[in-house]
């Protein structure tokens, strides 16, 4: 093979491996996609979900234990003394669903606002309880959702839209802003998350109506959500360069939206999704919306907490990029200087 021949040939190889070795990223987000959104939503079933029955007494406590023994590790059945002791364990989240049975009028208590799944779940278990007592089911909602929300899941895609309006400018900071200092990419974050939260706020209040009130709160939460994936993807860029835009996709799409409990609560996952659900940030961010819209504010300071320590990640890994690229430019500069010495000395 001549020269001439050989010089095309060794570029198109230089080329094809350019592109297959960009080509594993998105690759990877296909499989990790996969793996991620059918492990977690395909087969969704009760894994320890807690239920009560009220009611005191030998009768009512053999009947939650049958019930239990019956279910197995799906249910997790615990007896409540009177229905508003049920009300109020609903309202505060401790419960899927309660059960109140009575020969004439059974009824099943749930909150459809903090899982209109686990509330669909709860009516499939006990409605074939009532009907073997030949009574039809009376199914009472004590926290519904708006009626521009019905099934409570617009939280979930008001989730998708901030986290998408936030990992997506990652990849335009990292790249575009790579020339700035850490000090100005981390003043663009806080705008750009500002922006980002307002977007999120008019999507969930004037556009969709999903709030009808306390939108303000809606907003400090988007923004909070927003500045920590902001913060952690400019910091991730530092070091991971190229491969950034995969760890964004895991750490707040693959892990993120399937943990969130906007479409399924932690009791309809299994154990792996079910336990991330308890720190990851869009569980903070969907259940700190719903506990402020629909639940009087109950468990919000943990959920709002949660958003906050995923700032001060964000923000710890942006002050550990800034201290890497300046020892870099330090270590640069010394040595620039020694060349433009040497280059003076050999002109003389």
């Amino acid at each position: 093979m001549s020269a001439t021949t050989a010089e095309p040939t060794a570029r198109l190889r230089d080329v094809l491996r350019h592109v297959l070795l960009h080509l594993v990223t998105p690759l990877l987000m296909c499989l990790g996609m996969g793996l991620a959104y059918m492990g977690a939503f395909v087969t969704p079933e009760p894994n320890d979900m807690p239920i009560a029955v009220v009611g005191s007494g030998p009768q009512t406590q053999a009947f939650a234990r049958s019930v239990e023994d019956k279910a197995g590790d799906a249910l997790d059945v615990r007896t409540l003394g009177s229905r508003d002791q049920a009300v109020d364990a609903l309202k505060s989240q401790d419960i899927a669903g309660a059960y109140v049975p009575d020969t004439k009028a059974p009824e099943l208590i749930v909150a459809t606002a903090g899982s209109d799944m686990s509330a669909t779940a709860a009516q499939k278990i006990f409605t074939p309880v009532a009907a073997a007592q030949g009574m039809p089911l009376k199914v009472t909602d004590v926290a519904a959702p708006v009626d521009d929300d019905p099934t409570g899941q617009g939280l979930f895609f008001l989730l998708v839209a901030v986290s998408i309006g936030s990992y997506a400018s990652v990849a335009v900071l990292g790249a575009a802003g790579a020339g700035l200092r850490m000090r100005a990419r981390a003043g663009l974050v806080v705008g750009v998350s500002f922006a980002v939260s307002l977007i999120g706020a008019a999507l969930a209040g004037p556009i969709f109506h999903l709030v009808h009130q306390g939108l303000w709160g809606v907003w400090a939460m988007c923004w909070l959500y927003a500045a920590g994936i902001l913060f952690i993807g400019v910091g991730l860029h530092t070091f991971l360069k190229r491969w950034t835009t995969l760890a964004m996709m895991v750490l707040f799409v693959m892990l993120n939206f399937t943990t969130s409990g906007g479409l399924f609560r932690p009791e309809l996952q299994n154990g792996f999704f079910g336990s991330l659900h308890a720190f990851w940030n869009g569980a903070g961010f969907v259940e700190g919306v719903r506990s402020h819209l629909y639940f009087g504010g109950h468990g919000l300071g943990g959920h709002i907490w949660t958003l906050v320590g995923w700032l001060v990640l964000g923000l710890v890994a942006v002050g550990v990029a800034g201290l890497w690229e300046r020892r870099g430019r330090t270590a640069v500069a010394p040595a620039a200087a020694q060349e433009e010495e040497m280059e003076e000395s050999v002109a003389v």
